[in-house]
């Protein structure tokens, strides 16, 4: 299955409960009137987008309407395509360049966030890169565990310590191994660590100085796992990680699992944070580059 299909097939439960809605209002009315424009932007709130990106794509299309001309209200569609492809796009493309390379992943527990390494890592190797696992989820025993199904899953090397090891340290001694090893990128997960716990971002600030130090002049990505059942929870847990660590970038997972994919439009506008990888489903290559321009067309084919 391509990409495109992928994506498509993963947006379903949303195309259904968002498109859907906005289709019926576009063929309820006859024409573009203040009416019109209140109870399309009120649907839009009620799929996830929130209030503000709601507000914002209605005033962007109210500009479109005037501009072009348009009368017949189910020629909205056609334009709310092109409004929405044009708020996400972005710099989503995966900065992995030099050598070695660092993607530190974060989030909260349950969002998915050591799948996503492993897929991440499968999808790399893919593309011909050498990948080392970092397990600095030194907080459970499990989690260690996890990542190394996933590591094996996926023929990459891990390196890990033993559960309650400092995570600061299993990262070096990753960066380390990769130096010696030639690797092309390092993938760092880290404990699902609550926004609101002043010591587990303290600890991943120290993770930070070891990277910035370790990797000088290499790339850096550090992706936060949004799982996007949790909708504007997610832009919530954005902001408050935002004030943590310098985010370059989201990961959305189960995008399949939600009519709530809208939240993508709303991390975009408000956060200004690209996505970079969406989860549509439950296999070792279900995690898919994200494309803007075929969000909108999957979501409004």
């Amino acid at each position: 299955m391509g990409i495109f299909h992928k994506i498509r097939d993963g947006l379903k439960k949303t195309k259904e409960s968002m498109v859907r809605q906005v289709e019926q209002i576009l063929y309820s009315f006859t024409k573009i009137d203040e009416d019109f424009f209140e109870e399309l932007e009120e649907t839009l709130i009620m799929s996830d987008i929130g209030a503000e990106t709601s507000e914002q794509i209605c005033a962007r299309l109210r500009e479109r309407v005037k501009q072009d001309g348009v009368t017949d209200p189910v020629q909205v569609k056609g334009l709310l395509e092109e409004i929405i492809a044009q708020m996400l796009e972005g710099d989503d493309t995966l900065r992995v360049s030099t050598r070695p390379s660092v993607i530190l992943v974060i989030g909260v527990n349950g969002v998915g966030k050591t799948t996503t390494i492993g897929k991440l890592a499968y999808h790399l190797k893919s593309e011909g890169k050498k990948v080392v696992l970092a397990a600095a989820d030194t907080f459970r025993a499990a989690a260690i565990d996890q990542l190394q199904v996933w590591a094996d899953r996926a023929g990459v090397d891990l390196v890990k310590h033993e559960e309650g090891s400092d995570p600061a340290a299993v990262v070096f001694d990753a960066l380390s191994s990769a130096k010696a090893k030639g690797a092309d990128v390092v993938i760092c997960d880290t404990a699902g660590r609550l926004h609101n716990k002043k010591n587990l971002m303290d600890e991943l600030a120290k993770i930070n100085r070891v990277i910035k130090r370790e990797a000088d002049g290499c790339d850096i990505e550090s992706l936060l796992v949004v799982d996007a059942t949790t909708g504007q929870n997610g832009v919530n847990q954005a902001q408050q990680f935002m004030q943590a660590a310098d985010l370059t970038g989201i990961i959305l997972t189960k995008l399949d699992g939600t009519a709530k994919g809208g939240i993508v439009i709303a991390i975009k506008d408000r956060l200004g944070l690209p996505v970079k990888y969406v989860g549509v489903g439950e296999q070792i290559d279900d995690l898919q580059p994200f494309s803007a321009q075929e969000f909108a067309r999957a979501l409004f084919e």
